[in-house]
């Protein structure tokens, strides 16, 4: 059994679309990075996506766990022409595609950004090799809110239902794989 402990990174505290934009986390709430690595067991591997907020608050809960490489793979979204505009200023911009984006998502892409089911592919096949490489292992993924709804829904939800879950800064997300069959555990558990 694999089992994979997704944390989404820290706060970043703007208020737009933030995909590839290479934003600090704040991680200066030291009491629930202290609980989140007391949540996390001790001998799990911790990998992280290679941007910054999710590098530093991987670094921060990893504790004295092993540090996997970090992966350009576990990045969120690419929201392309969307990133760094406020929700509201997308939805004057593109109203029809920007509705149907989180409506129905799958192969919609925002301009020159990448569509669910692009980041479903790419994640997955990153989960994939981290399985292959580790089997049987606890492993810590620190990424961001869309790369873990891709596998909430891996483990069996529909993309749509996968949106529809809370997934709060620092929160847990665990999801074990037997070799053949996803399980969800705990989703958006804040320690």
């Amino acid at each position: 059994m694999t089992r994979f402990w997704w944390v989404r990174h820290g706060p970043t505290h703007e208020k737009s679309f933030v995909g590839w934009r290479d934003v600090a986390a704040d991680l200066s709430d030291k009491a629930l990075i202290s609980r989140v690595n007391a949540a996390l067991p001790a001998g799990a591997l911790v990998v992280s996506s290679d941007l910054i907020r999710a590098r530093d608050t991987a670094t921060a809960i990893a504790g004295g766990r092993t540090r996997l490489p970090d992966d350009p793979n576990l990045k969120e979204f690419d929201f392309g022409d969307w990133d760094g505009l406020h929700f509201s200023a997308v939805a004057k911009r593109d109203p029809d595609l920007s509705r149907r984006f989180w409506e129905d998502p799958g192969d919609l892409a925002p301009p020159n950004g990448e569509s669910w089911n692009a980041v479903a592919t790419r994640v997955g096949r990153a989960v994939d090799r981290l399985i292959a490489a580790h089997p049987g292992r606890d492993i810590i993924a620190v990424a961001h809110i869309g790369v873990i709804m891709t596998q909430i829904q891996r483990a069996g939800s529909t993309a749509y239902q996968a949106m529809g879950h809370q997934i709060e800064n620092f929160s847990i997300t665990d999801l074990a794989f037997d070799g053949t069959t996803w399980t969800v555990g705990r989703i958006n558990h804040l320690p």
